[in-house]
């Protein structure tokens, strides 16, 4: 049961009294009238083989407000594309599958890269741009939710605690991020969020002084979920980073084009849980390594665009602050497992911000060696621009897949 308290300069809509999903469900059946809803879901083909999926498909299945779900598939063959028809066959609402490395897909990517506007990375930033295109062609929704497709405590209830803020008529948000505790099998996890992110900003406030964009991003408890909403016009907008950034770049994305008073974030979960990453301490290209450096670079590019100069010297007091800041952070930690009964390893808690203390260092000196670097996908309004058809061509490609393959 979450508490009341408002935080930060967002509005938290808390889990307060365990409403029934079956009343939020009614109520979005209204909404339904003015702002129809659609689900995007990023997958990889690995999770249709995984343990989630199948409980998430057979979640949806049971939404009844939901118009239309686009998936975004990477890393699938013919055959495999062809299975994940059937696999989500079952489900009730317009339902299309991007294959994204099918070659009509291919043949989208082709014409954006000739005109310098195609995503330059592989990997869940691009094949949510691509979703959120199809959406956007389609016209068929005023509201979209985003989540992941390998949620082990999945329940529909989420889905409809995500949406609800811009699906509501009478609310004034255009994006909502979800928020849940990362406990699970007797421990705490989210250690990037944990042990990284925010010691981080912490640290940034110390040696920066006084910024409103990270009082903002401090505002999020749990900055790096992978689930949020927004109104479908926001989209066009939005310019999404390629690589593990994505969640920190939308959020940077969403402060620099809305007030904060049309933001907020939602409790949509008891209980989260979902595939783990590895530390991969022996590979920087890996892992949470990869993703505590990424995620570092995305926050300094964010204030480096606020007029923050930075400098080698500057990065080794914001390593050294943010290493003491977590180490603090590691025995608060340790205390709340210990009263909730939860299992608790300082020592990996430790490997761990060892890590993190080094890849801040190299976000810095990455940041420092690459200041053109521009990590960011355009955004649709600026690909409408220079190829004024693509909104067609990608609906037609996506569509023609979905007709010639499905069974």
């Amino acid at each position: 049961m979450g508490d009341f308290y408002q935080n930060g300069i967002i509005t938290t809509l808390h889990n307060l009294c365990r409403r029934p999903v079956e009343e939020l469900e009614r109520e979005l059946m209204g909404f339904r009238k003015t702002r129809p809803m659609s689900l995007v879901l990023p997958s990889l083909y690995s999770e249709l083989e995984g343990p989630a999926l199948k409980h998430i498909v057979s979640e949806l299945a049971k939404v009844p407000y939901l118009d239309q779900i686009v998936i975004g598939l990477d890393r699938a063959d013919e055959s495999q594309y062809r299975h994940a028809l059937r696999y989500f066959a079952s489900l009730p609402q317009h339902v299309r599958v991007l294959w994204n490395d099918g070659p009509r897909m291919r043949a989208i990517d082709d014409t954006l890269k000739a005109q310098g506007l195609a995503p330059t990375e592989m990997g869940k930033g691009r094949n949510v741009w691509f979703c959120f295109g199809y959406v956007l062609a389609g016209g068929r929704s005023k509201s979209v939710a985003l989540h992941d497709c390998d949620i082990l405590t999945y329940s529909r209830d989420l889905v409809a605690r995500l949406i609800y803020p811009v699906a509501n008529p009478n609310f004034n948000y255009m994006f909502c991020k979800g928020y849940y505790a990362r406990v699970a099998e007797g421990k705490m996890n989210g250690r990037v969020s944990r042990l990284l992110v925010t010691p981080l900003i912490r640290a940034l406030k110390k040696v920066c002084g006084p910024n409103d964009f990270l009082d903002y991003l401090d505002s999020f408890r749990y900055p790096l979920a992978g689930e949020f909403s927004f109104r479908t016009d926001v989209i066009n907008d939005l310019r999404i980073p390629s690589d593990w950034g994505l969640e920190v770049g939308v959020l940077s994305e969403m402060k620099r084009n809305y007030a904060t008073n049309r933001l907020c974030q939602v409790d949509i979960a008891d209980t989260y849980d979902h595939k783990h990453q590895d530390l991969s301490a022996a590979d920087a290209s890996k892992g949470l390594s990869k993703m505590s450096t990424d995620i570092s670079k995305a926050i300094f590019r964010k204030l480096a665009t606020n007029g923050e100069i930075f400098s080698n010297e500057k990065f080794r007091t914001i390593k050294a602050t943010y290493y003491r800041i977590a180490l603090d952070f590691i025995e608060t930690y340790q205390n709340d497992a210990i009263i909730n009964g939860l299992n608790f390893d300082r020592h990996k808690e430790e490997k761990a911000v060892e890590l993190f203390a080094q890849n801040v260092m190299n976000a810095g000196a990455y940041f420092l060696d690459n200041p053109m670097d521009t990590p960011f996908i355009p955004s649709w309004s600026r690909v409408v621009s220079a190829i004024p058809d693509i909104m067609g061509m990608l609906e037609e490609a996506v569509d023609a897949d979905n007709l010639e393959f499905g069974e």
